[in-house]
């Protein structure tokens, strides 16, 4: 008796799991909208990576219209690096994660000072050593 409690159990175990990767045409239309900038890219996907961008494309629509701008254009520049660039970006995000947040908030500061072309005061940042 026992062994049939665990029979299928041992079925699920031993058989082929099902894909769950969908093509392009059976995502629903909110999914398409989220993940938009993907569309002539998402069939040649590893459906690990499908499936973590479904997750993501669930929360699109509680976005606001500026957020949803800025997730399809970060879409779209991950999707344009090559392998070694996302390799790249991955490597450096997890170091810059065991940065101190304290530090991390300098940095990220940093960053936006350069990316406006002023630093917080009004007046434009130095140039880099040797320019």
């Amino acid at each position: 008796m026992r062994t049939l409690l665990f029979l299928p159990l041992i079925l699920a175990c031993c058989l082929p799991a099902a894909s769950l990767a969908k093509s392009w045409s059976e995502l629903t239309p909110s999914q398409q909208q989220a993940l938009a900038p993907l569309s002539g890219k998402w069939d040649a996907l590893p459906e690990k990576r499908q499936q973590k961008l479904l997750h993501f494309a669930a929360r699109y629509e509680k976005l606001s219209p500026e957020q949803k701008e800025r997730m399809h254009q970060r879409l779209q520049h991950w999707s344009d690096l090559t392998p070694e660039q996302r390799h790249h970006a991955r490597e450096k995000y997890r170091a810059f994660s065991k940065v101190p947040p304290e530090k991390r908030a300098q940095v990220r500061q940093m960053v936006r000072e350069q990316q406006t072309g002023k630093a917080a005061s009004g007046v434009p940042p130095a140039p880099p050593p040797g320019h």
